[in-house]
């Protein structure tokens, strides 16, 4: 090419170049390439509203997850200033290749918990070990034991098992009753309801034994799932003439309770973007609860919609999910999200009121090499959020505002989500501890 050409050709992009700088900026409002994604919306700004929370009443059990079938206690008692009551070592804590999974269950004055290796023990109030089983099959490799929980009615206690067992035990003695093989392990700790136990497999399947028996009443399949969060799950939720039913694909089956009949089916779908400390999970984590004729559901990667209980339609959905459980009370949601912010919404229409970071990573500076605290709960109690975490403290926040009011020392961390009956507050510990406050 010659000089004169290069010159010429230089000269005619300079001018169009010149010439696009003096086109009129197009109209309308500019907004955030981010906007609406993870971080947009953890700016908004939060506000304190009013909780019109239901009366405090002691709760003489907490007999399944959430409290009851329906995973919702209202509001349940407790003293205001939490003093340890005992700390009883109940088996194996948390592992590289194990993990507690199972809520403690009050029922019938004792207090059933499960360790990492599907040893369960009950005790009683007073912390005193009554009795204690190993649930680990013959022949059975030991890494094979997370997974599960418990349910009770008083004199039966259920056991879910990740060896894919379901188990009856007498309450009072520990002797089993019966057992049923699923042949899948089961996250979600079961449900009672009448004379039924429901039970998720992790195979996507759901079951439906006799109480009594253990013989099977009915059973579905799910959708599998592609990717799953492997601590625990959700379990079945009743409600009136309805029995809620999450799988690991993030599916949402609403079905008559005594045949298993599909009723409506939904999916909560989708994870939330632009946000490296996110979790890409289908797993329904968090959830199901049901109060009045809507249950209300979160997956573990972040969304959560609400769901008429008796049509299936989807009433809302919000872009905030869950790992662990969600407490409806007040007309407000409050969740622990899948990032780690302790985040209060209206039941009516999914709208954020406020949102509190929690501690999320152990170690800040190095996140590629840094694990995630993890936070249990919230639930609602003696008239404020409580939250038990890994990094070794259960925290105490208000309702209305989010403020923190108050912090209890958790020796070596939490590693369920707390419960309380009988005005007392129990939660395990990551090394295999039962810890209870007054």
């Amino acid at each position: 090419m010659s000089l004169r050409l290069a010159l010429a050709v230089l000269a005619t992009v300079s001018l169009l170049v010149a010439c696009g700088d003096r086109n009129p900026p197009l109209p309308g409002q500019r907004l955030p390439l981010r906007d609406g994604l993870a971080s947009a919306t953890a700016a908004q700004a939060n506000r304190a509203a009013p909780v019109p929370l239901p009366a405090a009443s002691v709760n003489a059990d907490w007999t399944q997850r959430g409290g009851n079938a329906a995973h919702q206690l209202a509001h349940p008692a407790l003293g205001p200033a939490l003093q340890p009551v005992f700390f009883t070592a109940i088996g194996e804590g948390d592992s590289r290749r194990a993990r507690i999974t199972a809520e403690p269950v009050v029922a019938g004055g004792r207090v059933f918990a499960m360790d990492a290796r599907a040893i369960v023990s009950a005790l009683a109030p007073t912390g005193a070990l009554l009795w204690q089983v190993d649930l680990t099959p013959p022949n059975a490799r030991r890494e094979d034991a997370s997974g599960g929980g418990l349910a009770s009615d008083g004199r039966v206690l259920y056991v879910t098992t990740g060896y894919g067992r379901i188990h009856a035990l007498d309450a009072a003695t520990g002797a089993e009753r019966w057992v049923q093989d699923v042949n899948a392990p089961a996250g979600a700790a079961p449900t009672i309801s009448g004379n039924l136990l429901y039970v998720v497999s992790r195979d996507s399947r759901a079951w439906a034994l006799d109480t009594a028996t253990g013989r099977i009443r009915w059973q579905m399949g799910g959708t599998p799932a592609v990717s799953t969060y492997a601590a625990g799950g959700a379990g079945v939720a009743m409600a009136p003439g309805m029995a809620i039913v999450p799988f690991p694909s993030g599916e949402v089956r609403g079905v008559f309770p005594d045949g298993g009949l599909q009723r409506w089916a939904q999916v909560v779908a989708g994870s939330r973007p632009g946000q490296s400390g996110g979790i890409s999970a289908t797993d329904i984590a968090g959830g199901p609860v049901v109060v009045g004729n809507t249950a209300y559901v979160a997956n573990a990667g972040g969304r959560m919609a609400a769901i008429d209980t008796t049509t299936g339609d989807r009433r809302w959905s919000a872009g905030e999910g869950s790992t662990g459980g969600l407490w409806v009370a007040g007309g407000s949601v409050f969740v622990v999200n899948d990032v780690n912010e302790l985040v209060r919404l209206q039941a009516g229409d999914g709208q954020v009121v406020w949102r509190v970071a929690l501690p999320l990573w152990t170690r800040p500076e190095h996140r590629q090499r840094s694990e995630r605290f993890v936070q249990y709960g919230p639930i609602l109690a003696g008239g404020r959020l409580i939250v038990a975490s890994s990094d070794g403290v259960l925290r105490q926040f208000d309702p209305a505002s989010g403020a923190l009011l108050g912090e209890v020392a958790l020796p070596d961390g939490a590693a369920s989500a707390p419960v309380v009956a009988g005005g007392v507050l129990y939660v395990l510990l990551k090394n295999g501890v039962l810890a209870a406050f007054r």
